[in-house]
């Protein structure tokens, strides 16, 4: 069963990253590769790296509603969503590409791989953790709380609209009034 599992996260992750440069909008791309990465997780889960996949769907799916956030606030098109090409230099893009798959694929296969030695400490998780953030673990947890705080004000910051606009800041309106006509009050 978990191989079955592992080759179809396997093909929706390569899939979703083939539509990367398939679709022709920014919008459909960003959830293609979002698409991907949450494979990808999935199959580090397989693995038995429940950590790594777990911050890979929280980093990419945070990242992607960043994107997704930025697109509306600074793209001419709305939300990216007008056709568009993806890729620039089709022939030295695609050349780099099968390039690096060459060297990456002769170096897996060439390069002799070391046996290991000794055990897997008790806590991984936090090894890991120690390992990747040394001392720093504390500040780099500040910082995410931090960065989190900081989207969330950027996109409040980023509308004129209040919660109370519609129905007044005491909810006293019977009919709500909405700035742009035709919308949900009238």
């Amino acid at each position: 069963m978990e191989l079955v599992l592992a080759v179809a996260f396997g093909i929706v992750a390569v899939a979703a990253a083939v539509a990367v440069f398939v679709v022709d909008s920014m919008a459909r791309a960003t959830y293609a590769l979002l698409v991907s990465f949450l494979a990808v997780a999935a199959e580090l889960v397989l693995l038995g790296s429940a950590y790594l996949g777990v911050l890979t769907v929280l980093m990419m799916t945070v990242e992607m509603a960043v994107m997704g956030v930025f697109m509306i606030m600074y793209m001419m098109n709305p939300a990216g969503l007008m056709p568009m090409s993806m890729v620039h230099n089709k022939r030295g893009a695609l050349s780099i590409a099968i390039g690096t798959f060459v060297v990456l694929g002769a170096g897996a296969l060439l390069v002799p791989w070391p046996s290991r030695t000794g055990e897997p400490p008790a806590e991984l998780t936090r090894a890991l953790g120690f390992s990747l953030m040394g001392e720093h673990m504390l500040a780099m947890i500040v910082i995410g709380v931090a960065l989190l705080a900081t989207m969330i004000s950027a996109v409040l910051l980023a509308t004129d609209r209040g919660r109370y606009d519609r129905y007044g800041d005491e909810l006293e309106r019977d009919t709500p009034r909405d700035p742009v006509a035709g919308g949900v009050g009238r």
